[in-house]
């Protein structure tokens, strides 16, 4: 298997150089001397000691790892507020929504009532209106008459008088015609 230094080591074990350093020293990781004159550690080797961390995973230390919990505790609890508020404002516009609905039923209502109404009260005004104008003319009428009836018992005598003058008057026509003519 291939063979690393005792950086890459700790990179894949999540351990430090100085952990790594040290297994060696105490003989708990065995090592080999490369042509360089560097230690370096058979990757079974560092899989037999430490285990390999999976790639691209870094081992967090416990205090990273309580953190990172409590931060996803915070924004999970965040996430429930939020979504509480929102149910919370959802219910609220439901209500106002059926309030308003409630209202607009009242209104549609009593506007059809007073349309009712000012039609019933137009047909009263027209009716009333006629039966008026039907009075007027009947009270028109009955003035007029006793009038023709007053003008009769004042001047009885008048009226015959007048009555002989249109006919004088008819007749002085006809007389003053019949002289124009020559006969």
């Amino acid at each position: 298997m291939a063979k690393v230094g005792a950086q890459r080591a700790a990179e894949l074990t999540g351990k430090s150089k100085s952990t790594i350093q040290r297994a060696m020293n105490g003989g708990k990781l065995s090592f080999e001397l490369d042509a360089n004159g560097r230690r370096v550690i058979d990757v079974s080797e560092l899989d037999r000691a430490f285990g390999l961390q999976q790639q691209g995973q870094a081992v967090a230390s416990p205090v990273e790892q309580e953190l990172e919990k409590a931060s996803s505790l915070l924004e999970k609890e965040r996430m429930n507020m939020r979504i509480k508020m929102l149910e919370d404002q959802i219910d609220a516009s439901n209500e106002t929504i059926s309030d308003l609905k409630e209202q607009r039923d009242k209104w549609q209502k009593q506007a059809t009532q007073v349309l009712i109404t000012s039609q019933y009260s137009q047909k009263q005004a027209e009716e009333l209106r006629a039966e008026l104008k039907e009075r007027e003319r009947r009270a028109k009428a009955r003035r007029q008459q006793m009038l023709d009836e007053k003008m009769q018992k004042l001047n009885p005598q008048n009226q015959n008088a007048q009555d002989d003058s249109a006919h004088a008057e008819a007749g002085g026509f006809q007389g003053l015609w019949r002289k124009v003519k020559g006969r």
